[in-house]
């Protein structure tokens, strides 16, 4: 039996090489797989270099100037500002933080270079001033890159690199406060033992110690493969770099293959210890790796990430601003969409969750904020990133009756009766599909009480309590047709059974469950009334001020329902 039906596609697959046959990745005893990260990397956010010459627009200094104070307000302590040598923008950008004392004491700036003379001294005159920074040069190293772009074989390429890392230690020489960086661009393309020996040569002529530590950036500049491997060329170097207490082992991981987070995680359990990347993944191409959800990942697995996510709206507003691009309603953590559920299973099963997270919190007399999480769907509380519960479930035609009786519930503080909520699934159901358009709570508030509500009028009524039982006396129009008289039972509900018998339907009420509506209603009652009416079962509503009022109503609306 053929299970797999597919055929050979048009696509020219042949052009193209695996990475086994693009570069070789070194065999290493894997530690990684068995490793879990439980304390946060150093993060550094790169959105305003990286990230802002990827812009079809740049951002002017305004934004650049909110977003750097956004970033500072998060808690990023490490952050990398601009290019300067390459964009008077950069540069102008870069003095004013100095000049104006815009950087907090504890964190550091890093600034971009390439490696050549004249723009490494063009960076060192841009931080002037500033107490914390890293000087950040890179140099692509892969083959390609070598003899299609530099023109250099091997040698050629290593004596540039040392050549311009001397510059920058003799510009450095006269500078307080300054680490330095190396990136070996394409380094996921680049032979591990060229990368290992330009990168230990520069531990070397830097003088890493503990106290001073180098950083060597392994940038995976354009995804070539699975997050295994990267994974493997990471722990491959973090096993032979020289002086590895004194090296500060980091990554930057491109997203063109949609896995750029995987690879960053990865990479740290492997043993990278610096991570950089943007918000909300923005970058040339599909982006840089996606910061605020390498973030949000640890949070979920019980790690603090050391970063401040709890109003992430703002954050997003933020970003949008500044990168003039949307973040997508479906990105991970911080959409719009992110939390919300509109199948019936789901909604269902995120209604009892909430339900019982609650009660389970009271019972412990914990903070239901603070208390352990375990809702089905919903990987965290939305409330740690500043979300409130309204948009977690909503209604269209693929929902079910968990998630109508939950927006009435969080709009409305009613709590249909389960026999209700399959009733008014299906008719809810029907004008989804009819109108292919989503349901507010508005809408369904609206549609209940058009469905199960008593349209006709109940225009005079009084209970008196007399000793045989309580005596009603009522006037009402049913289905456009009168019901007047009176009758004595043990309640008003049943004397109005009476009465409705005396005129030809006959009325069994088999519950009958009154509840107060919140939310703009002026603390109003409404009943649910399941009526047995001539041999079925009709469902009626009812509401008024008056708690006998609306029960009375919700018994008239079911008969009118059956007219």
């Amino acid at each position: 039996m053929n299970w797999n039906p597919q055929a050979p596609s048009p696509m020219p697959s042949h052009r193209y090489r695996p990475y086994t046959d693009r570069v070789q990745v070194p065999p290493t005893e894997r530690s990684w797989p068995s490793n879990r990260t439980t304390v946060a990397p150093l993060w550094v956010p790169v959105d305003l270099r990286d990230g802002n010459q990827a812009l079809a627009e740049p951002m002017d200094p305004a934004r650049k100037r909110r977003f750097f104070e956004h970033l500072i307000a998060m808690g990023y302590k490490e952050i990398e500002v601009g290019y300067p040598s390459a964009s008077q923008t950069d540069f102008d950008f870069v003095r004013d933080l100095a000049t104006l004392g815009l950087v907090p004491d504890d964190v550091t700036v890093v600034v971009f270079t390439a490696a050549r003379t004249d723009l490494i001294e063009r960076t060192f005159e841009s931080v002037r001033g500033l107490p914390n920074v890293v000087l950040h040069m890179y140099t692509a190293t892969a083959p390609t890159w070598r003899s299609v772009v530099l023109g250099r074989d091997r040698d050629e390429l290593h004596r540039l690199i040392f050549d311009a890392a001397q510059d920058v230690a003799r510009c450095g020489d006269t500078a307080a406060g300054v680490r330095y960086e190396f990136s070996p661009e394409v380094f996921n393309l680049t032979e591990p033992d060229f990368v290992l020996e330009v990168c230990n040569s520069l531990t070397e002529l830097w003088d890493a110690c503990r106290d001073r530590p180098v950083i060597h950036n392994l940038p995976a500049t354009v995804e070539i493969a699975t997050p295994n491997v990267y994974a493997d060329q990471i722990e491959y170097m973090h096993r032979h770099l020289d002086r590895r207490d004194s090296v500060i082992l980091s990554v930057h991981p491109h997203n063109d293959r949609g896995t750029g987070v995987a690879a960053a995680e990865l990479a740290v359990l492997a043993g990278a210890q610096r991570v950089e990347g943007c918000l909300f993944g923005n970058g040339e191409r599909t982006g840089n790796v996606d910061l605020v959800t390498l973030g949000l990942n640890l949070h979920a697995q019980g790690v603090d990430p050391m970063i401040d996510f709890s109003d992430l709206d703002a954050v997003r507003r933020t970003v949008e601003y500044c990168n003039r691009i949307s973040v997508h309603e479906r990105h991970p953590y911080g959409g719009d969409l992110v939390y919300t559920a509109f199948s019936g299973t789901h909604q269902d099963a995120i209604k009892k969750g909430l339900a019982q997270h609650r009660a389970e919190a009271r019972a412990e007399g914990t903070d239901p904020d603070l208390a352990p999480w375990d809702v089905p769907y919903l990987p965290i509380d939305p409330r740690d990133v500043g979300r409130d519960y309204e948009a977690v479930i909503r209604v269209n035609s693929q929902s079910g009756k968990g998630g109508i009786a939950y927006l009435l519930l969080s709009g409305y503080g009613i709590d249909l009766p389960r026999g209700l909520q399959i009733d008014f699934a299906r008719r809810v159901q029907r004008t989804a599909d009819d109108s292919g358009a989503e349901v507010t709570a508005q809408q369904l508030w609206d549609l209940l009480l058009a469905e199960y509500g008593n349209h006709g009028e109940l225009a005079r009524w009084a209970v008196e309590h007399r000793e045989d039982g309580d005596r009603l006396r009522i006037e009402a129009t049913v289905g456009g047709a009168p019901v007047e008289g009176a009758a004595t039972a043990s309640g008003p509900v049943e004397a109005l059974t009476r009465i409705l018998s005396e005129h030809g339907r006959e009325v069994e009420v088999l519950s009958l469950v009154a509840q107060s509506v919140s939310e703009g209603s002026d603390g109003r009652a409404i009943t649910f009334a399941r009526c047995r009416i001539d041999g079925g079962t009709r469902w009626g509503v009812g509401l008024d001020s008056s708690v006998t009022a609306s029960a009375l109503e919700s018994v008239l609306a079911a008969v009118a329902g059956t007219a």
